[in-house]
C-alpha cells in the first residue's frame, strides 16, 4: 500500500495478492467492507478490481493501511476473516494507537492455535484471551476471572487437552462446587452421581467440542479425566495433573483454600469464574472475591482478568453485561 500524505489528508491504495480471492478480504455480500466502512465513517474507501484504495485523515488511513497488513497475515494461514474478527483487529489497532503498552498485533492473537478437533480449531479471538492463555503457559496457578460468554472455562478446558495430549500431564481433573448440592439437590431423583450431574454438563459438553466422543467414556473409565465436584477433591495431593476449578464464585473460603492447597508436583491449575454471579447462601463470603487480596502478587500466580468486550458470544450477551454492571455500580452492589 502507498501512502503519501497532505497536511489533511492522506491516500492510500492497497493491491490484494491474487492468491487471495477478493470474497476472503471482503467478506460475503461485501460484509467485512461494511464492517470497516463503519469503523472508518469520515474515509474514503473504495474497491476496484484487487486493489482497494483510502482517502481521508492521515492516522486513519494509516491504520486502515495496518488492518489490511494484518488481514493479510491472518489470510496467509487459511483462516479466514470474520465480521467480528474484524471488529476486534480495529480495537487492538486503536489500541496500539492510543499508547497502550504490550498490545499484541491482530494477526499474532487471531492466529495463536491451541486445538484442533474434527476440522475444528480452538484459538483466543480477544488480546485479553490470548494473554489468558500465555498466562496458563507461564504459570503454576492461574485465576481467569470475568463475565460469562468470555472464554474462561472453554480456553482452559482447550489448554488442559492440549497438555494431556501432549503429555504435559497424565490427568485431567475438572471439578465446580455444587451449590445446592443441600436440601434442594436432595429432592431430585436417582444416585448423588446422576443428582450432580446437572451441575458438571457444561463441562462434559466442552469436552465433547475437544475430543472424540467416544474416547471420552474410555478416558474417564480409566482416571485420565476426572469430573467430580469440589467436595470429592479434599484430603487429596493432585499430582502430574491439570486441574480446572469451575464456577468458583461459588466456592467459600475455606473450600478456595483447601482446593488451593491440592496442588501437587508438576500440575497446573485454572480457576475460572464471575465474581458479579455468586449464588451462595446470604452472608457467605466469595472465596474467589477474597483470595485475589491474599495471592496478589504471589510468584507463580496469575490472575486474568477478562471483560465484557472479551465476550465471544452473541453481541447482545455483552452489552447485557454492560448493563448489568451499570446497574449494580448505580445501586452500590
Amino acid at each position: 500500500m502507498t501512502q503519501p500524505t497532505t497536511a489533511r489528508q492522506a491516500h492510500a491504495q492497497f493491491t490484494v495478492p491474487t492468491k487471495h480471492p477478493m470474497v476472503m478480504v471482503l467478506g460475503s455480500g461485501d460484509s467485512l467492507l461494511r464492517v470497516i466502512e463503519k469503523a472508518f465513517p469520515a474515509t474514503d474507501i473504495h474497491v476496484r478490481g484487487n486493489e482497494v484504495s483510502a482517502t481521508g485523515d492521515p492516522a486513519e488511513v494509516a491504520l486502515i493501511q495496518r488492518l489490511f497488513d494484518e488481514m493479510m497475515l491472518v489470510l496467509r494461514t487459511g483462516q479466514p476473516m470474520t465480521e467480528d474478527a474484524v471488529e476486534r483487529s480495529i480495537s487492538m489497532l486503536r489500541a496500539a494507537e492510543n499508547g497502550e503498552t504490550g498490545v499484541e498485533t491482530p494477526a499474532e492473537v487471531l492466529t495463536q492455535n491451541i486445538l484442533s478437533n474434527r476440522g475444528r480449531t480452538i484459538r483466543p479471538k480477544t488480546l485479553n484471551q490470548k494473554r489468558y492463555v500465555d498466562a496458563i503457559d507461564k504459570h503454576t496457578v492461574v485465576f481467569g476471572i470475568g463475565p460469562a460468554g468470555t472464554g474462561k472455562t472453554y480456553l482452559a478446558m482447550a489448554k488442559a487437552v492440549q497438555a494431556l495430549q501432549s503429555k504435559q500431564v497424565t490427568r485431567i481433573i475438572l471439578t465446580r462446587p455444587a451449590v445446592e448440592a443441600g436440601e434442594r439437590l436432595g429432592f431430585l431423583p436417582g444416585t448423588l452421581y446422576e443428582k450432580i450431574d446437572p451441575y458438571l454438563r457444561p463441562l462434559y459438553d466442552a469436552l465433547h467440542d475437544m475430543l472424540d466422543p467416544d474416547s471420552i467414556p474410555r478416558l474417564m473409565a480409566a482416571g485420565t479425566i476426572e469430573v467430580a465436584p469440589l467436595a470429592y477433591m479434599r484430603g487429596r495431593t493432585l499430582n502430574d495433573a491439570f486441574i480446572i476449578l469451575d464456577e468458583a464464585q461459588n466456592t467459600n473460603p475455606e473450600q478456595m483454600k483447601m482446593f488451593l492447597t491440592r496442588l501437587g508436583f508438576d500440575s497446573k491449575i485454572v480457576i475460572t469464574g464471575d465474581i458479579t454471579q455468586v449464588d451462595l447462601p446470604g452472608g457467605t463470603k466469595s472465596g474467589l472475591r477474597q483470595v485475589r487480596e491474599i495471592l496478589e502478587g504471589v510468584d507463580d500466580v496469575h490472575f486474568s482478568m477478562l471483560t465484557s468486550t472479551d465476550v465471544v458470544r452473541h453481541k447482545l450477551v455483552g452489552r447485557i453485561v454492560d448493563a448489568y454492571e451499570l446497574y449494580d455500580s448505580r445501586n452500590g452492589k
